[in-house]
């Protein structure tokens, strides 16, 4: 019996069938697909949709979705989930003890993570290592993500075993909260199995248009009307479904997010082994943060003053009576539901008291606003909770974020309307628009305030950082 400080890494079991073995191959593998593949057009993706056949078959596709992961990113977690092909049971198996061995090394496993998973969700996620032993599907993203990805990081090996959507509704409960911009989900599938060449297309291409809707209940009825219509040799629409269906489940109604196909193959397009009679379908699909220009984010003066509203009593219910104001969305506009970041300043007779944001929203602006203004009043660690005896002198400020967008040369950045976020690897630093101007500084002393103070860079730090800017919509009580 395995103790409970016994490590067991798991040991490969694609490494030669769906890919090549030896290490210099791989590599020569990689290089050959990747040169293939579709270049990036994607930022800031959050997930991926991608096939798990032999690279011979699926791998340029594969190759086009990784290709749209910035290589520089840094991410706390990589999630990894497929569906089981070997063994049926009930919730998803998530291995916990120990790394994933790999031709070029370990991939690096977030255990204490996944024996949380298991701890906390018993009835949904189990420990037993069985379900990876053999399992293909996760092993086969390893050699792309490894040969994109230039920082470090963990991954977190998930196999789906039930064919219940209900518990797969209950498997995205549980990772949704990691569903945010630290993390990145790659979830493994490919599309029809053993149609002929025709038919494969049209039927991938039908369940590729319900997974960009992103609505769980689309695909749901697409798979099962495609099941439907008896297509010659067709065992399967999509042989991950439970897996992007948990996506689905945890993206469905985020405003935030779009769905973009990026590429599409079968194994009949395969030069050489190519037959038409009976091919696999294979797309990559990649799930990122909305592009949006500054000016389609509008405010009216209602809403501008249900924001600060709610961020005055919040700051006031949470001083004086410690606790959170009960929030009805149906008093809010649809523009107030919308998901993007926000910071929330208080000052105390001019002199700043707290200011506590995020850049990117992952719930509505009006609940956005709610947290961080009691965050800036209790929480921030330069300064102690604001006092009940202050809120008199207190004055709030709000600004609501515009998406980030990364810039190469400075000169796009005007003094006044453009606010910065400078990254370095995991050091980074952010100043809102309204600081140059409050300050006074010069566009130099801008950027070289933020890299050294806020991101601990050094003064010159940010010409070696990757620069975003982004507008500020202002309100003020």
């Amino acid at each position: 019996m395995k103790s409970a400080s016994e490590t067991v890494d798991r040991q490969p079991a694609a490494a030669g069938k769906f890919y090549p073995a030896a290490p210099d191959k791989l590599q020569q593998e990689l290089e050959n697909i990747f040169a293939s593949a579709i270049p990036k057009r994607c930022n800031n993706v959050r997930a991926i949709i991608c096939p798990h056949a032999g690279y011979i078959y699926s791998g340029q596709v594969a190759a086009s979705a990784f290709n749209q992961i910035d290589g520089n990113a840094v991410y706390k977690r990589i999630f990894i989930i497929g569906s089981s092909h070997q063994v049926c049971f009930e919730g998803a198996a998530v291995y916990c003890d120990g790394d994933f061995l790999m031709p070029y090394g370990k991939e690096r496993v977030d255990t204490v993570l996944g024996k949380m998973l298991v701890a906390t969700f018993p009835k949904i996620f189990t420990a037993d290592r069985g379900p990876h032993q053999n399992e293909h599907s996760l092993e086969v993203q390893l050699p792309l993500l490894h040969h994109v990805l230039k920082t470090e990081y963990c991954i977190v090996p998930i196999v789906i075993g039930t064919s219940n959507p209900a518990l797969c509704r209950e498997i995205a409960s549980a990772l949704k909260p990691y569903l945010t911009p630290e993390n990145l989900f790659i979830i493994s599938s490919d599309f029809s199995h053993y149609p002929n060449y025709a038919d494969a297309q049209k039927v991938d291409a039908i369940t590729k248009e319900a997974i960009v809707a992103n609505n769980p209940e689309i695909l749901l009825t697409t798979l099962r009307k495609s099941e439907g219509k008896r297509i010659t040799h067709l065992v399967t629409s999509l042989c991950g479904w439970t897996s992007v269906l948990s996506l689905l489940y945890m993206t469905t109604n985020n405003d935030s997010l779009e769905y973009s196909a990026i590429d599409y193959r079968n194994s009949g397009d395969t030069e050489y082994y190519g037959e038409k009679n009976g091919v696999v379908g294979y797309w990559g699909i990649v799930i990122s943060e909305k592009s949006v220009s500054d000016n389609d984010f509008q405010l009216s003066d209602k809403d501008k003053a249900a924001l600060l509203n709610i961020a005055w009593e919040s700051v006031k219910s949470a001083v004086l009576q410690g606790k959170k104001e009960k929030i009805n969305p149906d008093d809010y506009s649809a523009t107030l539901k919308t998901k993007c970041g926000a910071f929330v300043t208080l000052n105390n007779k001019g002199r700043l008291r707290g200011c506590i944001g995020r850049m990117t929203g992952d719930f509505p602006l009006y609940k956005m606003v709610q947290e961080m203004a009691i965050s800036a009043a209790l929480y921030d660690y330069r300064f102690h909770s604001v006092r009940p005896e202050e809120l008199a002198n207190i004055d709030l400020e709000i600004s609501i974020l515009s998406p980030l967008r990364k810039i190469d040369d400075i000169a796009e950045i005007q003094i006044g309307k453009h606010g910065i976020y400078i990254e370095n690897g995991v050091d980074s630093g952010v100043f809102l628009p309204q600081v140059a101007t409050d300050t006074g500084w010069s566009k130099e002393e801008f950027l070289g305030h933020c890299a050294r103070d806020k991101a601990g860079l050094g003064w010159s730090g940010w010409k070696t950082a990757d620069i975003y800017i982004f507008t500020a919509t202002i309100l003020r009580q």
